[in-house]
């Protein structure tokens, strides 16, 4: 199962490889399978996507694209020409048409279409009012960018489950051996 703390694709999509500053960070698509799951589980589709190992790589290449678009507008600096003319590139192709049937809402798609998603919505936050809410996740191992729309943007952490309560916990152990508990 993948994580989806950030509040939009584009960050969830950038996320899977986690822990960027550690020197053994998780990659979370290592696999055409996990891809596929990934595009699944965050909606995109319905359906796994049938994909190979060609599709992996260009998935990872738009992942990081994505990510250096992200912080770069996070810290003001310019972007980088082939991050963004690859998104961009993604963000004009047709993204997956939901239908409707018996069932309800039913939603199907390519690769391309997937890919094309993701693109559009890193398009969407990076160009929208929500670009001023993105925040980098407090752990310092962490590397998940969210959307922080909590009440008074005080939110720290990219999820509680795990960042939050191992920055708590340590804090928590750190205040105790201070006052000699």
């Amino acid at each position: 199962m993948h994580a989806f703390p950030g509040g939009a694709p584009a960050l969830d999509f950038a996320g899977t490889l986690r822990f960027r500053y550690r020197s053994d960070p998780r990659e979370d698509m290592s696999s055409p399978e996990s891809l596929s799951a990934w595009f699944r589980e965050s909606g995109i589709t319905e359906r796994e996507i049938p994909c190979e190992a060609t599709d992996l790589r260009e998935a990872l290449e738009l992942r990081e694209a994505v990510y250096q678009l992200i912080l770069a507008r996070m810290s003001g600096r310019a972007y980088d020409q082939h991050a963004l003319a690859l998104v961009n590139d993604y963000a004009r192709k047709p993204t997956p048409v939901p239908q409707l049937t018996a069932e309800g809402r039913h939603v199907e798609a390519s690769i391309e279409q997937a890919f094309a998603a993701v693109a559009q919505d890193a398009v969407s936050v990076l160009g929208g009012p929500d670009v001023s809410l993105l925040k980098e996740c407090g752990n310092p191992e962490c590397s998940q960018v969210y959307i922080d729309r909590s009440r008074g943007a005080r939110r720290e952490w990219c999820a509680m489950d795990p960042c939050g309560n191992r920055i708590k916990a340590a804090a928590y152990r750190a205040r105790k051996r201070m006052s000699g508990g």
